[in-house]
């Protein structure tokens, strides 16, 4: 089975796409279409830092609203928030 790459909004060249739409409705289907399995790896960790960072439920429909507009803010360039006083792991 060959490998489906798109040009990655994110990350600005050819790269393997995801295999199926990682969220339901419109966004899902663009960042499937747009975004690259490596840039939504990328997401995944911001997302996971903002979750615990800012005490966020993923079954809350607030918390998933605002998940998901940060998603496409980072994922497609917006203003994306960052957790107060948050220090990044070092490599």
């Amino acid at each position: 089975m060959s490998e489906r790459t798109v040009h990655c909004h994110y990350l600005e060249r050819e790269a393997e796409g995801l295999p199926r739409p990682p969220l339901p409705g419109e966004l899902g289907q663009r960042i499937y279409d747009n975004i690259s399995r490596e840039a939504w790896q990328k997401w995944l960790q911001h997302q996971t830092m903002l979750i615990n960072e800012k005490r966020l439920s993923p079954i809350d429909p607030e918390h998933r609203k605002y998940l998901e507009e940060q998603a496409e803010a980072f994922l497609f360039g917006g203003e994306v928030d960052e957790a107060e006083g948050y220090v990044p792991p070092e490599d």
